[in-house]
Protein backbone atom coordinates (compact mmCIF):
# COMPACT_ATOMS: atom_id res chain seq x y z
CA UNK A 1 0.00 0.00 0.00
CA UNK A 2 3.24 2.26 0.69
CA UNK A 3 1.88 6.14 1.21
CA UNK A 4 -1.53 4.55 2.09
CA UNK A 5 -0.78 2.90 5.29
CA UNK A 6 -1.07 5.93 7.56
CA UNK A 7 -4.25 6.87 5.47
CA UNK A 8 -5.73 3.19 6.16
CA UNK A 9 -4.55 3.92 9.80
CA UNK A 10 -5.95 7.20 10.48
CA UNK A 11 -10.07 6.02 9.38
CA UNK A 12 -9.56 2.89 11.18
CA UNK A 13 -8.99 5.27 14.33
CA UNK A 14 -11.90 7.34 13.18
CA UNK A 15 -14.46 4.61 12.68
CA UNK A 16 -13.30 3.17 16.31
CA UNK A 17 -13.50 6.40 18.01
CA UNK A 18 -17.35 7.12 17.01
CA UNK A 19 -18.27 3.87 18.02
CA UNK A 20 -18.20 5.28 21.73
CA UNK A 21 -21.07 8.07 21.80
CA UNK A 22 -23.31 5.65 19.58
CA UNK A 23 -23.73 2.71 22.71
CA UNK A 24 -25.39 4.37 25.70
CA UNK A 25 -23.39 1.32 27.69
CA UNK A 26 -19.71 2.78 27.27
CA UNK A 27 -20.72 5.79 26.85
CA UNK A 28 -23.37 5.88 30.14
CA UNK A 29 -20.33 5.02 32.83
CA UNK A 30 -17.87 7.45 31.23
CA UNK A 31 -20.36 10.09 31.85
CA UNK A 32 -20.89 9.25 35.28
CA UNK A 33 -17.74 9.50 36.37
CA UNK A 34 -16.76 12.85 34.43
CA UNK A 35 -20.32 14.57 33.66
CA UNK A 36 -21.70 15.35 30.12
CA UNK A 37 -20.42 19.08 29.68
CA UNK A 38 -16.66 17.28 30.42
CA UNK A 39 -17.17 14.23 27.92
CA UNK A 40 -18.34 16.55 25.35
CA UNK A 41 -15.58 18.86 25.22
CA UNK A 42 -12.97 15.48 25.56
CA UNK A 43 -14.96 14.35 22.70
CA UNK A 44 -15.21 17.25 20.62
CA UNK A 45 -11.32 17.87 20.89
CA UNK A 46 -10.10 14.11 20.34
CA UNK A 47 -12.53 14.15 17.04
CA UNK A 48 -11.03 17.42 15.61
CA UNK A 49 -7.83 15.89 16.39
CA UNK A 50 -8.05 12.71 14.75
CA UNK A 51 -9.80 15.03 12.19
CA UNK A 52 -6.59 16.69 11.25
CA UNK A 53 -4.58 13.62 11.60
CA UNK A 54 -6.91 12.38 8.65
CA UNK A 55 -6.76 15.45 6.50
CA UNK A 56 -3.01 15.59 6.90
CA UNK A 57 -2.52 11.70 6.00
CA UNK A 58 -4.96 12.31 3.11
CA UNK A 59 -2.39 15.21 1.74
CA UNK A 60 0.51 12.98 2.39
CA UNK A 61 -1.43 10.26 0.28
CA UNK A 62 0.19 9.31 -3.46
CA UNK A 63 -1.89 11.51 -5.62
CA UNK A 64 -4.11 10.02 -8.03
CA UNK A 65 -6.54 12.79 -10.00
CA UNK A 66 -10.06 11.53 -10.47
CA UNK A 67 -11.32 15.01 -12.14
CA UNK A 68 -10.14 18.65 -12.38
CA UNK A 69 -9.51 21.41 -10.31
CA UNK A 70 -11.39 24.89 -11.14
CA UNK A 71 -11.24 28.38 -9.46
CA UNK A 72 -14.98 28.41 -8.80
CA UNK A 73 -15.05 25.49 -7.11
CA UNK A 74 -13.36 27.06 -4.13
CA UNK A 75 -16.00 29.42 -3.81
CA UNK A 76 -18.58 26.85 -3.59
CA UNK A 77 -16.46 25.58 -0.45
CA UNK A 78 -16.62 29.36 0.95
CA UNK A 79 -20.41 29.98 0.36
CA UNK A 80 -21.69 26.02 2.01
CA UNK A 81 -18.39 27.13 5.09
CA UNK A 82 -20.55 29.84 6.36
CA UNK A 83 -24.01 28.10 6.78
CA UNK A 84 -21.29 24.92 7.61
CA UNK A 85 -19.52 27.15 10.79
CA UNK A 86 -23.27 29.01 11.38
CA UNK A 87 -24.48 25.98 11.46
CA UNK A 88 -21.88 24.12 14.32
CA UNK A 89 -21.79 26.84 16.07
CA UNK A 90 -25.47 26.81 16.78
CA UNK A 91 -26.19 23.08 17.29
CA UNK A 92 -22.98 22.16 19.50
CA UNK A 93 -23.79 21.52 23.42
CA UNK A 94 -27.46 22.34 22.95
CA UNK A 95 -30.47 20.47 24.44
CA UNK A 96 -31.10 18.19 21.51
CA UNK A 97 -32.30 14.80 22.20
CA UNK A 98 -32.14 13.61 18.24
CA UNK A 99 -28.30 14.08 18.05
CA UNK A 100 -25.46 12.29 19.65
CA UNK A 101 -24.21 16.36 20.08
CA UNK A 102 -27.01 17.36 22.59
CA UNK A 103 -26.12 18.62 25.81
CA UNK A 104 -28.67 18.94 29.33
CA UNK A 105 -31.40 17.01 26.89
CA UNK A 106 -33.87 17.57 29.76
CA UNK A 107 -34.38 21.50 29.09
CA UNK A 108 -35.39 20.41 25.65
CA UNK A 109 -38.49 22.41 24.90
CA UNK A 110 -40.31 21.55 22.16
CA UNK A 111 -42.45 24.64 21.76
CA UNK A 112 -38.73 26.47 21.93
CA UNK A 113 -36.50 24.21 19.57
CA UNK A 114 -33.53 26.93 18.38
CA UNK A 115 -32.13 25.39 16.18
CA UNK A 116 -33.65 22.54 15.77
CA UNK A 117 -36.61 24.08 14.12
CA UNK A 118 -33.93 24.68 10.77
CA UNK A 119 -32.97 21.01 11.00
CA UNK A 120 -33.10 18.40 13.98
CA UNK A 121 -29.18 17.38 13.35
CA UNK A 122 -27.08 20.63 12.87
CA UNK A 123 -24.04 19.65 13.44
CA UNK A 124 -24.33 16.58 11.13
CA UNK A 125 -25.62 19.04 8.66
CA UNK A 126 -23.04 21.38 9.06
CA UNK A 127 -20.14 17.98 8.70
CA UNK A 128 -22.16 17.17 5.40
CA UNK A 129 -22.09 21.15 4.25
CA UNK A 130 -18.21 20.73 4.82
CA UNK A 131 -17.27 17.43 3.45
CA UNK A 132 -19.44 18.17 0.21
CA UNK A 133 -18.07 21.25 -0.33
CA UNK A 134 -15.08 20.02 -0.36
CA UNK A 135 -15.25 17.15 -2.01
CA UNK A 136 -15.74 19.32 -5.40
CA UNK A 137 -12.14 21.24 -5.47
CA UNK A 138 -10.44 18.13 -3.95
CA UNK A 139 -10.38 15.78 -7.09
CA UNK A 140 -7.41 13.37 -6.38
CA UNK A 141 -8.52 9.91 -4.71
CA UNK A 142 -7.13 10.58 -1.62
CA UNK A 143 -9.41 13.35 -0.69
CA UNK A 144 -12.83 11.92 -2.74
CA UNK A 145 -12.17 8.98 0.07
CA UNK A 146 -12.12 11.42 2.75
CA UNK A 147 -14.42 14.12 1.44
CA UNK A 148 -17.17 11.35 0.17
CA UNK A 149 -17.29 8.88 2.84
CA UNK A 150 -17.82 11.70 5.08
CA UNK A 151 -20.69 13.19 3.34
CA UNK A 152 -22.82 9.72 2.93
CA UNK A 153 -22.06 9.20 6.66
CA UNK A 154 -23.26 12.64 8.00
CA UNK A 155 -26.35 12.63 5.69
CA UNK A 156 -27.07 8.85 6.53
CA UNK A 157 -26.52 9.20 10.19
CA UNK A 158 -29.20 11.43 10.45
CA UNK A 159 -31.45 9.48 8.90
CA UNK A 160 -30.34 6.67 11.48
CA UNK A 161 -30.21 8.89 14.03
CA UNK A 162 -33.91 9.34 13.57
CA UNK A 163 -34.96 5.48 13.09
CA UNK A 164 -32.85 5.07 16.47
CA UNK A 165 -34.93 7.11 18.58
CA UNK A 166 -37.79 6.35 17.18
CA UNK A 167 -37.61 2.46 17.76
CA UNK A 168 -36.08 3.44 21.58
CA UNK A 169 -39.14 5.61 22.35
CA UNK A 170 -42.17 5.05 19.79
CA UNK A 171 -43.54 6.86 17.15
CA UNK A 172 -45.82 8.89 19.85
CA UNK A 173 -42.64 10.31 22.23
CA UNK A 174 -40.77 11.15 19.07
CA UNK A 175 -43.48 13.08 17.50
CA UNK A 176 -44.42 14.64 20.47
CA UNK A 177 -40.73 15.63 20.54
CA UNK A 178 -40.59 17.00 17.13
CA UNK A 179 -39.32 20.65 16.91
CA UNK A 180 -43.07 23.32 16.83
CA UNK A 181 -41.64 27.00 17.98
CA UNK A 182 -39.94 29.19 15.61
CA UNK A 183 -36.44 29.17 14.99
CA UNK A 184 -35.02 32.39 17.38
CA UNK A 185 -30.97 31.79 16.95
CA UNK A 186 -28.94 32.75 19.55
CA UNK A 187 -26.96 36.37 18.72
CA UNK A 188 -23.94 34.96 20.62
CA UNK A 189 -23.60 31.74 18.87
CA UNK A 190 -24.38 33.10 15.35
CA UNK A 191 -21.55 35.59 16.15
CA UNK A 192 -19.09 32.29 17.31
CA UNK A 193 -20.19 30.86 14.01
CA UNK A 194 -18.66 33.69 11.82
CA UNK A 195 -15.88 33.91 13.95
CA UNK A 196 -15.31 30.52 13.25
CA UNK A 197 -15.92 30.41 9.75
CA UNK A 198 -13.51 33.91 9.81
CA UNK A 199 -10.39 32.06 11.84
CA UNK A 200 -11.15 29.07 8.89
CA UNK A 201 -10.73 31.01 6.20
CA UNK A 202 -7.39 33.26 7.61
CA UNK A 203 -5.83 30.26 8.60
CA UNK A 204 -6.74 28.38 5.57
CA UNK A 205 -3.40 29.09 3.63
CA UNK A 206 -1.13 28.88 6.06
CA UNK A 207 -2.83 25.93 7.86
CA UNK A 208 -3.60 23.55 4.85
CA UNK A 209 -1.61 24.92 2.25
CA UNK A 210 -4.24 26.57 -0.29
CA UNK A 211 -5.54 30.17 -0.16
CA UNK A 212 -9.51 30.27 -0.03
CA UNK A 213 -10.30 32.91 -2.45
CA UNK A 214 -8.43 32.11 -6.03
CA UNK A 215 -9.21 34.30 -8.45
CA UNK A 216 -10.44 33.25 -12.17
CA UNK A 217 -6.92 33.13 -14.49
Amino acid sequence: MGGWGEYAAAWAVFLASHMLPARPALRGPIVDVVGERAFLAAYSALSILILAWMIGAAGRAPFVPVWGWAWWQAWVVNVAMVAACLLAALGVAVPNPFSIAGARNDRYDPARPGVLALTRHPVLLALALWSGAHLLPNGDLAHVLLFGPFAAISLLGMRALDARRRRRWGTGRFDALLPRGPARLAPARLAAGLALWAALAASHAAVIGVPPWPLPP
